[in-house]
């Protein structure tokens, strides 16, 4: 028997009559949708997806919700996933995407009393990049509509606010270096550091960036193609930067050690320069890394959001209490610049990845998932 929660009444639907059930517009969930899958291991994400038109659509268990998504996010760490370094366990095909934003078409007898049919949510959990998405409810979050907004949060929010508080050690007057500032997390880092009453710093690389980034606080935004970000760094902050918000490595990660002050801190939350290789890693100089640390008393420090999950929750509140405040942009990149027009369907999502990897974004990458004609019966 599966246990389900139908126009927010609970209800028992045999396994039999289950792909029969009402969504709370009376519209009947179809057998079947669309979704990307992983048929082949490679940082190449168009090698390595494919977008499968006739699959299942999945059931909620006891304490899960099934979601009809709105809007996905893109993120440049997704090629790692498909690279297959994130999990070696996982075999294809599986599922692709980390987040979405979508109402809750079914849910489990559990999940019901958290959650009702017609609620719009947000998610950390993976398969996003489907019509339809069999979401624990532990990884959902309530949220007021579907806006891409509230996207923009669950990873990229949720990965500047907790490191930063966790090793950002963030007070008046500090400066903070953030690299690709103008990106989906960089915002983030930028806007929380300037509440911090910090001097924030932040590369890009267009005059547009830049802008941006001066308009949600950013005190000098370098643009690296009009600029040289040692020259600038040495002149104009001779003693160094206290923190460096790091994700691109490569040679932007040996000026970034080369700009901490004494006592600075190095926070790594990517390398993004290198995951289209075939290690997913890009040089660095490593040799000389001990000596440049121990001379400054200097600390690198990894942060990966998957191990500090207990903590997600509680800073996606403060973020959505703070965007509902009007103290946080959230900045969505839905492709309206890019050549083809916007990020509309699963199949643009292999355009918005090539998109994040060309630089052009500016803010959190997301595509619009709009519910076709085929969504119904």
């Amino acid at each position: 028997m599966l246990r389900l929660a139908l126009a927010g009444a609970r209800a028992i639907v045999d396994m039999s009559y289950a792909r029969h059930f009402l969504d709370f517009q009376g519209s009947a969930i179809p057998c079947a949708m669309q979704k990307l899958v992983v048929t082949r291991l490679s940082p190449n994400f168009r090698e390595a997806v494919t977008l499968r038109r006739d699959c299942p659509v999945p059931l909620p268990g006891d304490g899960d919700l099934l979601v009809r998504n709105r809007f996905v996010g893109v993120n440049a760490s997704d090629i790692n996933y498909t690279a297959g370094r994130y999990d070696p366990s996982v075999k294809i095909p599986f599922d692709i995407g980390f987040e979405g934003v979508g109402e809750v078409v079914a849910l489990g007898l559990s999940a019901s009393a958290k959650y009702t049919v017609g609620q719009s949510v947000a998610y950390m959990a993976p398969g996003s990049f489907a019509e339809y998405t069999v979401v624990p409810a532990s990884k959902a979050t309530a949220v007021p509509s579907l806006k891409p907004e509230y996207l923009t949060l669950l990873v990229s929010g949720t990965t500047a606010y907790i490191s930063l508080s966790e090793f950002g050690e963030l007070s008046e007057g500090k400066k903070v270096l953030v690299t690709a500032a103008a990106g989906g997390t960089g915002q983030f880092a930028v806007q929380l550091a300037k509440k911090a009453k910090c001097h924030v710093i932040g590369t890009c690389s267009s005059d547009e960036k830049a802008a941006f980034l001066k308009s949600v606080g950013c005190d000098r935004p370098i643009n690296y193609n009009t600029e040289h970000i040692n020259t600038v760094l040495k002149r104009e902050y001779p003693k160094g930067v206290d923190v460096v918000y790091e994700s691109v490595g490569g040679t932007m990660f040996d000026l970034a050690v080369d700009a901490l002050a004494v006592k600075g801190c190095l926070i790594l939350i990517g390398f993004i320069s290198g995951y289209q290789t075939p290690t997913g890693l890009s040089p660095v100089k490593a040799e000389t890394l001990p000596a440049t640390l121990l001379k400054k008393s200097a600390s690198i420090q990894g942060f990966f959001l998957n191990h500090y999950f207990s903590k997600r929750s509680a800073a996606m509140d403060q973020l959505l209490k703070m965007y509902t405040s009007g103290d946080l942009a959230c900045e969505v990149d839905l492709g309206d610049l890019s050549a083809e027009g916007r990020f509309t369907g699963l199949e643009s999502i292999f355009r918005a990845v090539d998109y994040i990897y060309m630089r052009k974004n500016t803010g959190k990458i997301v595509v619009e998932l709009p519910h076709s004609v085929n969504s119904k019966l």
